[in-house]
């Protein structure tokens, strides 16, 4: 059944234009423009067609699509309604690790390294980067593999797709709330995934960024990337260190790409733990547990002394959670 969930097969999607199913979608979502960057239907794809570098396509897909439906039946932006809020969850605090640092309190490497540990997860589908900012996907099955994972990247990876290539293992993935629910709909459509993904690690985010454009956008400010250590976003800055350059992240929004511009999910909701800045004391992470499986790996950093706990500000949270609403309407 081609990796579909076992039982009865399920029918086919409906057409919304008399073309193979990639067209479909290049019509109803690329070429709208509310394209994620997700990459999950390249992930669901079984022609292996579909490319991610820039603009998500299929080249020559009237002839290489098999006109199976699954990059419909996958993609989050189909028949789009927006998820917005903070959604369910058990607890919100803030934490900073013991052990590992990070972007903020190191959480999310610590909240992986624990799962590991208890066996949960045996790798997880991250994302690193070169001495220039390029973001590049991979899977870690270390602990020594996820601390190269540290630190936000604030450009498009390809999550999902590296997780198809792990093979039959127990894995987690950490990634923005379109990659989240990505995810969610490879789980729900693909027995694989359903049984391999055991974790998924949803981040803050506003908006993201094709690496290209946020590097031009950088040099017209006299950054040279090959010489930052951090980016941040902060109280509505986006900041650049060591170099200390620092600026309205509303200047940025020539580069926003149209698909971030209708995504109103600022809290990661479909996750099992959210983790962001927004809501922390400096050096802390604030995280949103939402599942038993999260509420676990949690009890465990705690039980082992493994991270610092505070209360979370999370109105702070709530405020972002709004804001992105008001900033992102869509019909």
């Amino acid at each position: 059944m081609s990796g579909e969930a076992k039982g009865k097969k399920k029918e086919k999607p409906p057409k919304i234009i008399d073309a193979k199913y990639f067209g479909n979608l290049k019509v109803a979502v690329i070429d709208k423009g509310i394209c994620s960057h997700c990459s999950t239907c390249a992930t669901a794809c079984p022609a292996k067609g579909i490319t991610t570098e820039g603009v998500i396509d299929f080249p020559n897909w009237e002839e290489d699509c098999t006109d199976c439906g699954f990059c419909i039946r996958v993609c989050p932006r189909w028949d789009y309604r927006p998820l917005n809020g903070l959604g369910e969850y058990i607890e919100i605090f803030a934490a900073k690790s013991n052990r590992f640092s990070g972007q903020d309190g190191g959480m999310v490497t610590e909240i992986l390294a624990s799962a590991m540990e208890m066996g949960i997860i045996e790798a997880a589908a991250v994302v690193r980067r070169d001495e220039e900012w390029k973001p590049a996907a991979f899977v870690a099955k270390s602990v020594e593999e996820l601390v190269q994972a540290s630190g936000t990247k604030y450009s498009y990876a390809d999550v999902l797709p590296a997780l198809r290539k792990a093979g039959k293992v127990s894995a987690a993935i950490v990634g923005t709330p379109c990659m989240v629910s990505g995810a969610r709909k490879l789980q729900q459509n693909f027995a694989k995934y359903r049984n391999n993904i055991r974790l998924v690690v949803g981040l803050f985010c506003t908006e993201n960024f094709y690496y290209e454009d946020l590097r031009r956008f950088l040099e017209s400010k006299g950054i040279d990337i090959s010489r930052v250590e951090k980016m941040d976003i902060k109280k509505g800055k986006f900041i650049v260190s060591p170099q200390g350059v620092s600026f309205p992240v509303k200047e940025m929004d020539e580069i926003v790409p149209s698909g971030c511009k209708v995504c109103q999910d600022f809290a990661a909701v479909e996750s099992d733990v959210s983790i962001g800045s927004v809501g922390a004391s400096d050096g802390f992470s604030a995280v949103i547990v939402r599942s038993e499986v999260a509420k676990q790996i949690v009890d465990y950093i705690r039980e082992k002394g493994y991270a610092t706990f505070e209360d979370a500000k999370v109105e702070l949270i709530e405020k972002l959670v709004n804001f992105k609403i008001k900033i992102h309407p869509y019909p």
